[in-house]
Formats: C-alpha cells, sequence, structure tokens
C-alpha cells in the first residue's frame, strides 16, 4: 500500500440516495490520494448504490461529490474522466474482442489511437489477456469477462479507481490474481475505492475503511487506529502444569479454556478493572510455567460483526 499524502482524491458531504426507503443518507466520506479505502457493511447497506453515485451512473437526491477538486455533480463529464468503475457484473461487448472493446472505450475518452494500441496491448498482457486479444468475450469464463472489463476501467489512466464487489463468482485461484493486480495498481499510485461485505482480506489489501449499515455509516478510520480504540484487555496464556483452579485473588476473568496434552493449558482471559498484564504474569509464574502471554486485539471481522449487530438491534 503507498503512503497517502494530503491531497483529498474522493470527498463526500451529505450525500442522500432514497427509493422506498432511505438507501444512502447523509453519508460523510473522505479518501486521500493514493489510499486503498475499503467500503465495508451487509448486504443492502448502501455500498453499491453509494459507488454508482460517485462514478456518475446514478444522480443523488442531495449531497457533494468532488474527485480530485473535481465537482462531479456540476462536472460529471470531467470527473468521470479521471474515474475508473468495475462493477460487480462485467459489462462488455459480448460480440468484441478484448482488443476491440478496449478501443471502443479508449474512443470514449477521447484518448488518441495510437495511446489507445499501446495502453490496450499493455493491460491485455498484464491480465493475462494477451493470447485471447482477438478471441470474441462471448466464450470467455466470468474470471476472463471479469478481466476485460477490468482493462477498460483502466484504459484511460484514471487517478480514483472504483471497484464494487469485484471477487464476486470468483474462485479462489483467480480471486488472489485480482487481488494481486489491484495491489499493484495501488502500489503504482492509483487511489483505489473498493466494496465489499466479505471481511478476508481487509487487513491486508486496505489503508482505511468505512462501515455502512442500513444506509447510514456507523464506523471509519485507519484500519490501526480503529483495532487500537477496540482493545479490550482481553490476553491469550498458554502454560505447562496443573490447572490453575480460579480463585478471589485473580487479577482477570476467564472467558474460555482449551485443556491441551500433556499438562499444556490455554486460557483467553479478560483483565480485571486496573489490572494488566504483569498481574497475570505474577500471579500465574508461581503455579505453573507460562509459555505465551499474548494480547488479543479484536480482528476487523469481530469489530464489524459487533458494529453491525450494534446498529441493528
Amino acid at each position: 500500500m503507498t503512503a497517502t499524502t494530503a491531497m483529498s482524491a474522493l470527498d463526500i458531504r451529505g450525500l442522500r440516495k432514497t427509493y422506498d426507503r432511505p438507501a444512502v443518507d447523509g453519508l460523510d466520506l473522505s479518501v486521500r490520494a493514493g489510499e486503498f479505502y475499503m467500503l465495508l457493511g451487509p448486504n443492502g447497506a448502501g455500498k453499491t448504490t453509494t459507488l454508482r453515485m460517485v462514478s456518475g451512473l446514478l444522480k443523488p437526491d442531495a449531497g457533494a461529490i468532488s474527485v480530485f477538486g473535481v465537482d462531479a455533480l456540476k462536472n460529471p463529464v470531467a470527473a468521470k474522466q479521471i474515474t475508473g468503475w468495475l462493477s460487480d457484473e462485467p459489462m462488455i461487448y459480448d460480440k468484441l474482442t478484448p482488443f476491440e472493446y478496449l478501443e471502443f472505450v479508449s474512443g470514449l475518452w477521447n484518448v488518441e489511437s495510437h495511446v489507445a494500441d499501446v495502453r490496450a496491448r499493455g493491460l491485455l498482457h498484464w491480465l493475462g489477456l494477451a493470447p485471447h486479444a482477438h478471441e470474441r468475450c462471448e466464450g470467455f469464463s466470468r474470471g476472463m469477462r471479469q478481466k476485460v472489463a477490468l482493462a477498460g476501467a483502466l484504459v484511460h489512466e484514471p487517478k480514483l479507481i472504483i471497484l464494487d464487489e469485484p471477487f464476486t463468482g470468483f474462485d479462489p485461484v483467480n480471486a488472489e490474481l485480482i487481488k494481486d493486480e489491484i495491489l499493484e495498481l495501488n502500489r503504482k499510485g492509483a487511489t483505489i475505492l473498493f466494496s465489499t461485505h466479505r471481511m478476508e482480506s481487509v487487513e491486508e489489501l486496505c489503508d482505511a475503511i468505512a462501515l455502512i449499515n442500513l444506509s447510514h455509516k456507523i464506523l471509519d478510520g485507519k484500519i490501526k487506529t480503529i483495532k487500537e480504540a477496540y482493545r479490550n484487555d482481553t490476553y491469550l496464556v498458554e502454560y505447562i502444569g496443573n490447572r490453575v483452579d480460579t480463585d478471589s485473588r485473580q487479577p482477570y476473568e476467564v472467558i474460555d479454556e482449551i485443556a491441551g496434552e500433556d499438562d499444556n493449558y490455554t486460557i483467553r482471559v479478560k483483565l480485571n478493572p486496573g489490572k494488566n498484564s504483569n498481574d497475570v504474569l505474577q500471579y500465574l509464574l508461581p503455579k505453573a510455567h507460562i509459555n505465551m502471554l499474548k494480547e488479543v486485539i479484536p480482528s476487523m471481522n469481530e469489530i464489524f460483526i459487533e458494529r453491525v449487530n450494534q446498529k441493528s438491534a
């Protein structure tokens, strides 16, 4: 992931869209240039609606969107010129070959033909599509079609790349390939705005997140800052010896316990108020041999579930 700068890539203020009910309700969001920013939320939270409004495919009922300083509502064409959009379902023309499709998309963005030719060949090679460059897309697998669509989203060299659930329907091998390709774009300086309801790769991929549920943003910030805020004095302790019984002097509450073989025990504990890890050691060392004492910091998946359940209650 690239280091962020002070420049703003995307600013959203008071964004609203209502159908039968609010789909997005008063959303504020800021993404810095060079960031890999992930929009998280359960299905139906408002992620896709938000991304479609940012990409110019959907008009908001209220609010403001700025893309690298361009007012996307007053100057939609200028904003689209610096934005690339990849939907969760690849939208390409089946009767065209990948090379023809990229030529067509380049023409929409007024990319000069000789420049478009070079970019198309480079993208098809990078995405492993060069051997299929002159085959019609109608016979392609979903993974290949999504790669063609990704090339189309990149051929005009956008500064902001918007990816809506790009791993949907992929097998693990192709999902890993797409992930690596997206990370490479970010390393080269592109700003990535990415939506998903899957938490498996959040901490590996992104710099910052916003969590949306029931049309509202309920959490946002840097991954490291969020995880730090959700530390809850929980530790994992592994020891050897006789089982340590509970008594009134222990500086913790045992949350769960796993009995291993040969007098090996692992316990997960939550510190009592005012206690720290040294208190745990001082209490246990006279009773057992400590192999490990490690703080358990909640994963983003655990934080996601906790906050969504709070909002939905």
